[in-house]
C-alpha cells in the first residue's frame, strides 16, 4: 500500500478544495486513492453485521475517520458501520437525547470529563473481559497508558492519545506585531501586554473565552496552587475557599475586562457560539489566537490555511511564577463500548482495530493525540510527518517540564455545573457586574448543581 502518513492533512490544506468540493466528495476521493493502493486482509466477520460509531470532530478528523471506518469494513466483509459526528458541544447534547430515547450508539468517542457521568449511569461496558477473550489486544499497552480508562475496577475506555490544553497562535500576526512569546515562563500579565501590542499594531483581537473551554482557565489556575477543580466527593468546587486561587481567577477576569475596554477582546457572546473550525474567528483572521487541545493543532492549521503554533496556557502572575504550571497531559479522548451495544464482540473488534491497527494509525497519525500503544509509537518513529504534525509531537516534549499530574475524572454533574458559569462570566466580561461578583455567582451556581 502507498498511502503516506500526513497525506490527508496535506490534501485538506490545499487552498479552496474543502469549500469547492465539500467534505463528502473529499472523503470519496481519498477513499478511492486509499483502497486502490491497499489490499490488506483481516479477521473475517459473517455477513449482515452492523454497528454504530459516534465521535466529535473537525473536518480533518471526520474525513480521516470515515476512511478508517472503510478500512475496517474492508477487513471485515459484510460489516456495516454507521457513523455519526458533530462538534464537541452538540455531541453531548445529541447523546443525551439518544440516551433518553434508548438509542445510543454501540461505540463512542468518550471524554475524560464525562467518563464518570456515563459510568455512574451504567452506560459503559467493561472492556477487560473482551481483552481476556482475545478480542482486544492490550499486550502493547502500559498500565500508565490504561489508567485513564480505568474507573471503579473496570476498564471502561481505551486512551486514543495524550494531549494538553493550550493556546493556538497565528505565527504571521505575532511577527507583524513584533511579539515574542516564551510560553514556558509567561504569565497572564505577559499575555495582556502581548494582546494589546498585537491589537495596536495589527488590529487583530484576542479570543478570551470559547465554547466548552472557559472552565479550563479556572481548572488550570486552581491546579497551579495544588488545588483540584472539584472536591474529593465531587459535590463542590475544590477551590471555593482558597484565597490564592480566588485572587488569581480575579486577575484573569480583570485582564479580560481590560482587554475588552481597550477594544482588543473579541466579542465574548460570539466567542461562546460553537462554529466549525473553518468559520472560527482564528481561521477567518479576526483573532490572533484560539484556545484548544494540542491534538487539534493540525485541524486548526488546515482550517486557517496559514502557519499556527501551539503554546502553553499562561500562569497566574498575582503571586509570582513557579513550575510546574496548572496544565497537564490527559487522555485526549477515549473509545468506549456502550452497555446497550447490539453485538458486543463486533464492537470489541472495532475498538481493537481503532487503537491497535498500524494501517489505521497511518491515516490520522496523532490527530487524536500522541498514541499510547508501543507498537504504534515504534511505527511513528519511522514515518515522515509534515511540519504541523511534527510540531504537535515536539510541543508535548518541550512542554513536559511545566505539566503537573492529572486529577481524577470530573464528577458526574460537572458538565451541567460548568454551564452555570457562562451567565456570570458573560455579565462580567460585558461590564455588567464586577469580577468579585462574578466569582461569587459562579461558585454559588456550580456548587448548587454539584451538591444536588
Amino acid at each position: 500500500m502507498s498511502f503516506e502518513p500526513g497525506a490527508l492533512q496535506n490534501f485538506l490544506s490545499r487552498g479552496g478544495i474543502m469549500k469547492k468540493l465539500g467534505l463528502v466528495l473529499i472523503v470519496l476521493l481519498l477513499s478511492a486513492l486509499f483502497f486502490s493502493a491497499c489490499s490488506k486482509g483481516g479477521q473475517q466477520t459473517s455477513g449482515g453485521d452492523y454497528l454504530r460509531f459516534a465521535w466529535w470532530g473537525n473536518p480533518t478528523r471526520d474525513a480521516g475517520t470515515l476512511i478508517m471506518v472503510k478500512l475496517f469494513e474492508q477487513q471485515n466483509p459484510g460489516v456495516t458501520v454507521e457513523t455519526e459526528t458533530t462538534g464537541f458541544g452538540g455531541y453531548w447534547d445529541n447523546l443525551t437525547a439518544q440516551a433518553a430515547a434508548g438509542n445510543l450508539p454501540d461505540v463512542m468517542q468518550q471524554d475524560y470529563a464525562y467518563i464518570v457521568q456515563y459510568n455512574d449511569n451504567g452506560r459503559l461496558e467493561d472492556l477487560q473481559p473482551y481483552a481476556s477473550k482475545g478480542l482486544i489486544d492490550l499486550s502493547n499497552w502500559s498500565e500508565a497508558g490504561l489508567a485513564g480508562g480505568r474507573l471503579g475496577g473496570k476498564l471502561i475506555g481505551l486512551n486514543l492519545g495524550v494531549n494538553t490544553f493550550g493556546i493556538e497562535t497565528d505565527v504571521g500576526v505575532l511577527q507583524q506585531a513584533g511579539v515574542t512569546i516564551n510560553d514556558l515562563t509567561w504569565t497572564w500579565l505577559d499575555f495582556e501586554r502581548a494582546a494589546l501590542q498585537i491589537f495596536q499594531r495589527t488590529g487583530k483581537q484576542t479570543m478570551g473565552i470559547g465554547p466548552d473551554t472557559y472552565y479550563q482557565f479556572f481548572e488550570n489556575i486552581a491546579r497551579y496552587f495544588d488545588v483540584p477543580m472539584y472536591s474529593t466527593d465531587g459535590r463542590s468546587l475544590g477551590y471555593t475557599n482558597n484565597a490564592q486561587v480566588t485572587a488569581a481567577i480575579k486577575e484573569w477576569l480583570d485582564v479580560m475586562v481590560r482587554l475588552r475596554a481597550a477594544g482588543a477582546l473579541y466579542d465574548p457572546e460570539d466567542s461562546l457560539i460553537a462554529v466549525p473550525q473553518p468559520e472560527s474567528p482564528l481561521a477567518q483572521g479576526k483573532t490572533w489566537n484560539n484556545w484548544n487541545w494540542s491534538n487539534q493543532h493540525v485541524g486548526w492549521v488546515n482550517s486557517a490555511g496559514r502557519p499556527l503554533a501551539f503554546r502553553v496556557t499562561p500562569a497566574p502572575s498575582a503571586t509570582g511564577m513557579k513550575a510546574p504550571f496548572g496544565t497537564y497531559q490527559k487522555p485526549s479522548m477515549l473509545i468506549s463500548m456502550l452497555t446497550t451495544a447490539k453485538d458486543k464482540d463486533l464492537a470489541a473488534k472495532f475498538i481493537n482495530f481503532f487503537v491497535n491497527d498500524v494501517d489505521a494509525a497511518r491515516i490520522l497519525p496523532g490527530e487524536r493525540g500522541v498514541p499510547v500503544p508501543t507498537h504504534i509509537l515504534e511505527a511513528l518513529s519511522t514515518w515522515n510527518f509534515d511540519a504541523n504534525m511534527k510540531h504537535t509531537f515536539e510541543y508535548m516534549t518541550r512542554a513536559n517540564g511545566v505539566f503537573s499530574p492529572i486529577n481524577p475524572p470530573d464528577p458526574s454533574r460537572a458538565g451541567e455545573a460548568r454551564r452555570e458559569m457562562e451567565s456570570p462570566l458573560l455579565d462580567c466580561l460585558l461590564g455588567r457586574i464586577t469580577s468579585d461578583a462574578a466569582i461569587t455567582r459562579m461558585n454559588q451556581a456550580v456548587n448548587a448543581v454539584l451538591s444536588r
